[in-house]
C-alpha cells in the first residue's frame, strides 16, 4: 500500500500516528486533488461523518480546517455509519465523502477514509496524488479572501435519509421477528432504533451508549460472547452485531452459533439466485473464505470469484466482472443493487427478510453451509517488516512444511494486515487438530524472528 493509505484509508493511534496536523494535511491535499481532477469552476463540496471515538472531534476539526484552507466547502453529518456517508455523498451530489473511524479497532485508534463522488473508495492513483501533496503541502496554492471554504449549514438529516433508504430495500416488514442487537457503542447507535421501528421489528438494543472510549470494548462484531449468551437466554430469533462504524455485521442464530460473512453471503446468494437476481450466477468472496462456502456454492450451481482480502478489492472485482454481491468473512457484505460499499445494517435487513420469508429458524436456513475447521492467529509485526516476512528463510520453511503436511485436504495463508501492525496466519483443513497445531507453530516461528 501507499505511504499513508492502507486498504481502508489512513489509520493509527490518534494524536500520535494520526494527529491533527496529518488530518489537516489530508483534508487540504484531498480537497485540492479533487478540485483539480474535477476541473470545477466553483468550490468543491465534501461531506464528513464520524464514529463515536473521543478523538473524532479533534480530527474532524483539523480536516475541516485543511479543506477550507484550499477553498473547498464542507457539510458535517455528525456521528453516522460509514455506508451512510457513501450513500449521502451520491444522493446529494457531493464531490467526496470523508469518514473518521477506525472501524473495529479499540478507541485509541482512529482513521480517515475517503469516498469519491460516486460512493466508491478513491482509486490507488488518486490516493497516490494525495500522498504526494501531504509530503509537499507548500506546493498547494494558498487561497484568501472570498475563495476560502466554509462549513455550510446542512439541510441533510442523515439519520432520516439513510434509514428511510435502508427500509426501502426490503419488501414488506419484519414484524414477528425478535432480534437482539449489539451496536458496539459505535455509529449504529444513532440509526438502529429508528430503522427497527421503520421495519416493525421487535428489538432489544444494547451497547448503544457511547462515551468516547467504550467503542468495541468487549462488544460488537469482534466480541460476540455477550450477544450469544443473550440470544440463547432471551428467546430471540437471532442476534446482530455491528462494528464501530457499522459497515459490517455478524449474526448469531437462536442457538448462539455465529454466522460469519461467508454464511450470511451464502444465504443471500441463494435467494438472489432463486429470484434470478444473482448476476452471472456468481458472487465475490476473498482468498480467506472458507472451503465450506465453495462446496455450498458448487452444490447449488453458483460460482465464487476470489479477490484479495479487503472490501476495496472485493468491490473492484465485482465491478470488473459485473457481479452485484460480494463480501468477506468478517461481515463486510456489499449489495451493489442498494449500496456502493459494505453496509452492516443493510446486510442485517436482507438476512432478516430472508429469515422471515422462510418461516424457518435461523439455524435451519444456514445449516447447509458447513464450514471447514479454520483458525486465524494474529502475530504482532511492525508495519515496516510485514511485507518482507516471507523472504525470511525460517518463515518460508515453516510455511512450506505446513503446506506439505496439509496436502490437498487443507491450506495455509500468511498475509499482512492492511489496517494493523499484524500478520495473520490462517490454516484451514478437514482435521481440526491439524489446523490448531500448524497455525500456532507457524505463528511461533514468525514471533521468533521479528
Amino acid at each position: 500500500m501507499g505511504r499513508y493509505f492502507g486498504t481502508d484509508g489512513v489509520r493509527g493511534v490518534a494524536n500520535s500516528e494520526l494527529d491533527a496536523l496529518l488530518a489537516f494535511k489530508i483534508g487540504a491535499a484531498a480537497a485540492y486533488v479533487l478540485t483539480q481532477e474535477l476541473e470545477k469552476d466553483g468550490k468543491a463540496k465534501l461531506l464528513i461523518g464520524k464514529d463515536t471515538r473521543i478523538s473524532s472531534d479533534m480530527l474532524e476539526n483539523a480536516l475541516v480546517a485543511g479543506i477550507c484552507s484550499v477553498g473547498a466547502d464542507v457539510e458535517l453529518l455528525g456521528v453516522i455509519p460509514t455506508p451512510a456517508v457513501a450513500f449521502l455523498t451520491i444522493k446529494h451530489k457531493a464531490d467526496a465523502g470523508i469518514v473518521i473511524s477506525a472501524s473495529h479497532n479499540s478507541f485509541e485508534y482512529n482513521g480517515i477514509k475517503i469516498f469519491a463522488g460516486n460512493g466508491y473508495k478513491l482509486s490507488d492513483d488518486m490516493e497516490s496524488k494525495i500522498e504526494d501533496l501531504i509530503d509537499d503541502l507548500d506546493s498547494i496554492p494558498k487561497v484568501t479572501h472570498e475563495k476560502l471554504g466554509r462549513v455550510l449549514r446542512s439541510a441533510i438529516d442523515p439519520v432520516v435519509e439513510y434509514t428511510d433508504h435502508l427500509a426501502e430495500t426490503i419488501q414488506g416488514d419484519l414484524s414477528g421477528l425478535r432480534v437482539a442487537i449489539d451496536c458496539a457503542n459505535g455509529a449504529s447507535s444513532t440509526t438502529i432504533r429508528r430503522l427497527t421501528r421503520l421495519v416493525e421489528c421487535k428489538s432489544e438494543i444494547r451497547f448503544n451508549e457511547p462515551d468516547g472510549i467504550n467503542i468495541n470494548d468487549g462488544c460488537g462484531s469482534t466480541h460476540l460472547e455477550q450477544l450469544k449468551t443473550r440470544v440463547r437466554n432471551g428467546e430471540f430469533d437471532l442476534g446482530v452485531a455491528f462494528d464501530g462504524d457499522a459497515d459490517r455485521c455478524l449474526i448469531v442464530d437462536e442457538t448462539g452459533e455465529e454466522l460469519d460473512g461467508d454464511r450470511i453471503m451464502a444465504v443471500c446468494a441463494a435467494r438472489m439466485k432463486r429470484e434470478g437476481k444473482l448476476r452471472g450466477g456468481a458472487f465475490v468472496a476473498t482468498v480467506l473464505s472458507n472451503m465450506g462456502l465453495h462446496a455450498y456454492a458448487e452444490k447449488n450451481d453458483m460460482r465464487i470469484e476470489c479477490s484479495n482480502v479487503g472490501d476495496r478489492y472485493v468491490l473492484e472485482m465485482m465491478l470488473e466482472k459485473g457481479y452485484i454481491l460480494g463480501g468477506e468473512q468478517s461481515g463486510h457484505v456489499i449489495f451493489l443493487e442498494y449500496a456502493s460499499t459494505g453496509d452492516g445494517e443493510l446486510t442485517a435487513l436482507q438476512f432478516m427478510s430472508i429469515l422471515k420469508e422462510s418461516g424457518k429458524k435461523c439455524s435451519e436456513i444456514a445449516q447447509e453451509v458447513v464450514p471447514w475447521p479454520q483458525l486465524m492467529v494474529n502475530v504482532k509485526v511492525p508495519n515496516d517488516k510485514k511485507s518482507k516476512l516471507h523472504e525470511l528463510p525460517p518463515v518460508r520453511e515453516a510455511i512450506e512444511a505446513a503446506e506439505a503436511e496439509l496436502g490437498e485436504d487443507g491450506r495455509i495463508l500468511v498475509r499482512p494486515s492492511g489496517t494493523e501492525a499484524l500478520v495473520r496466519v490462517m490454516v484451514e483443513a478437514k482435521d481440526s487438530a491439524k489446523v490448531d497445531s500448524l497455525a500456532k507453530s507457524v505463528a511461533k516461528v514468525i514471533e521468533s524472528v521479528v
